[in-house]
């Protein structure tokens, strides 16, 4: 009984740790047996995502957290990114084998640093609207979680609201998903900017707005909701080239 007790403490923590993170079921590539490891090796993470019903190139890349384009060349696939259900896609790089010139690895590795630097060095951060795309707030409510970086549960700010209220595109863009298929997320809108930027709006009660479709900025793109989350608000994520970037940095000050 006491095991049976902290089994579902376990578990409780888990589901409540795993947010709007993905926990969908992936392939961790060949020499991976779960009978023989508890978790993955570390040289033997996430390698392919076989494709759902509902999957996008870009909802595909939006959960792993990367940029659309590298996971269409790590797979060969051109515009216009046409996937099908059952197809096998690879969502990392596969990692090079300790035999591997070091040479290789640390050219691979070194641009990484170089560009973090030059990114503070520039002060994009600090100024990220420098960009073209102009940024309006998506909802109306008090921020109630905000963007951490490095949480997956934490990959945007949590606005709250009224079941009903208006979600409005946070700027002029193309919806490319739209749907319920990434678990965590509820009824999901996903929105391109540009190459560049992305932007995303979860848990919505209704949706408005369709694949392909072109929507300006401030247009009404869903209804607040609760799908996916135990109370009624809007998860809302920008992701520059892929990869979570705080919203507030880009949004106007309340009141300007």
């Amino acid at each position: 009984m006491v095991s049976h007790r902290y089994l579902g403490i376990i578990l409780l923590i888990v589901f409540a740790l795993g947010g709007c993170s993905s926990t969908r079921f992936v392939d961790y590539g060949e020499g991976y047996s779960a009978k023989k490891h508890k978790k993955p090796p570390a040289n033997k993470t996430v390698v392919y995502h076989t494709v759902g019903k509902g999957d996008t190139l870009f909802s595909i890349a939006w959960e792993y957290g990367y940029d659309y384009r590298q996971v269409a060349s790590w797979n060969g696939i051109t515009k216009p990114y046409t996937i099908f259900p059952g197809q096998k896609l690879k969502v990392r790089p596969a990692v090079k084998s300790k035999n591997a010139k070091s040479v290789t690895n640390n050219k691979k590795k070194k641009p990484r640093v170089t560009q973090d630097k030059k990114t503070k060095s520039t002060g994009h951060k600090k100024n990220p609207k420098a960009t073209r795309i102009s940024w309006r707030w998506p909802a109306r409510g008090t921020i109630i979680a905000s963007f951490k970086s490095g949480d997956p549960a934490r990959q945007g700010i949590d606005i709250s609201g009224k079941l009903g209220q208006p979600v409005y595109a946070a700027a002029t863009g193309k919806v490319v998903y739209s749907g319920n298929g990434l678990r965590g997320y509820g009824n999901l809108v996903i929105i391109k900017h540009d190459e560049t930027y992305f932007s995303a709006y979860a848990h919505n009660n209704k949706i408005f707005v369709k694949e392909n479709e072109v929507v300006k900025s401030g247009q009404r793109i869903a209804d607040m909701g609760n799908s996916g989350t135990d109370r009624v608000m809007l998860h809302f994520e920008i992701r520059r080239n892929g990869r979570p970037s705080n919203p507030l940095k880009y949004l106007p000050k309340k009141g300007s």
